[in-house]
């Protein structure tokens, strides 16, 4: 007899998302946009958005571990420096479109902190710049890349461990 049980339930939206951030308590402001897939088309389009903007890599090993790394958007990441800090296997490369829709539920431009609502399994380590927690709000996006949503960075932290994904907080900034 053929196993009639529901599949893994869909992936949470930017809907999901909103509704957990409220339930949490956490103040969010969302503005939205045309899709934009990089650093540039960002600062192109956000106009005057107050506090830290921030990108984001979704990297993986050669033993398959990930890791979702969210910094400042100016910041440069050295990849060989975080290999060894994170110790991961081998050289540090990023996470095919596929890997990334299975494990946080969004396609390559809309990578998020916010991703980790949807890594049930807590295959991602979650990976955070000091920076974003030096200045206020954080801009990431809800789950999809034509929206930019805005937090207090304690409040980010909330979030992040809420979702069983306490982050791992790095200096990217430092010498």
């Amino acid at each position: 007899m053929k196993d009639t049980a529901d599949p893994i339930p869909p992936h949470t939206g930017a809907d999901g998302l909103f509704a957990r951030l409220d339930a949490l308590g956490i103040a969010h402001t969302t503005h939205h946009h045309p899709p934009v897939f990089t650093v540039e088309e960002s600062k192109d389009l956000r106009g005057v958005l107050p506090g830290s903007h921030v990108k984001n890599l979704f990297l993986r090993d050669k033993k398959k571990r990930i890791w979702l790394v969210t910094a400042l958007e100016e910041r440069r990441i050295d990849l060989k420096a975080l290999r060894k800090r994170l110790g991961a296997s081998g050289s540090l490369s990023f996470g095919s479109a596929d890997l990334l829709m299975e494990v946080l539920g969004v396609t390559p431009g809309a990578v998020t902190p916010f991703g980790v609502i949807n890594d049930r399994d807590g295959r991602a380590s979650m990976v955070l710049d000091a920076g974003v927690m030096e200045t206020g709000p954080v801009n990431a996006h809800p789950l999809r890349n034509d929206m930019t949503t805005a937090l207090a960075p304690q409040d980010l932290l909330k979030f992040l461990e809420a979702e069983n994904h306490p982050p791992e907080v790095i200096d990217f900034g430092a010498a």
